[in-house]
């Protein structure tokens, strides 16, 4: 199902993906709507699962979570995905986990606290049923990392 977002739609994502505490007076100023009209439009569009939910962004390193690496998790077999998923699911050190095509079958985008904690999780993850092997990176620095999309006019939303 596809829906047409106005400029009006378009201004008011493209603020709260940069402001996702903005309060909706100060979106109704930039966009010259009434905070009730504001209102309305972002329900519709949370309505529409165009705006899933509204998050704060912390930073890692202020938390001492100083280690940010990827996983590369080779899965011997589809019938394993839903344990593996499972697995996945129940360690918070796992920010993302895709399943990929090339080199294994899943990413894992991981924080940790130290080599110490990463090291053990690794191992964790090695333990799991199905998991038949793995390759990891871990990241040295960052320049960006973002969330934000490029909001287009016409928007493709399954259901």
């Amino acid at each position: 199902m596809s829906h047409q977002l106005d400029e009006t739609d378009i201004k008011i994502l493209n603020h709260l993906q940069k402001h996702g505490r903005a309060q909706r007076n100060t979106i109704a100023d930039i966009v010259h709507l009434s905070v009730p009209s504001v209102s309305e439009r972002m329900r519709k569009l949370e309505e529409k699962g165009l705006i899933s939910s509204y998050n704060a962004v912390l930073d890692s390193k202020k938390f001492n979570f100083d280690i940010t690496a990827f996983i590369f998790v080779e899965v011997d077999g589809s019938e394993r995905y839903p344990s593996f998923v499972e697995h996945v699911s129940e360690h918070p050190e796992v920010l993302e986990c895709h399943s990929i095509t090339g080199d294994g079958s899943h990413i894992l985008k991981v924080r940790t606290k130290n080599t110490e904690s990463f090291e053990k999780f690794l191992s964790l993850v090695q333990s799991w049923d199905g998991v038949s092997r793995t390759r990891s990176n871990i990241v040295l620095s960052s320049f960006k990392e973002t969330r934000e999309l490029p909001i287009e006019r016409t928007v493709e939303t399954k259901k």
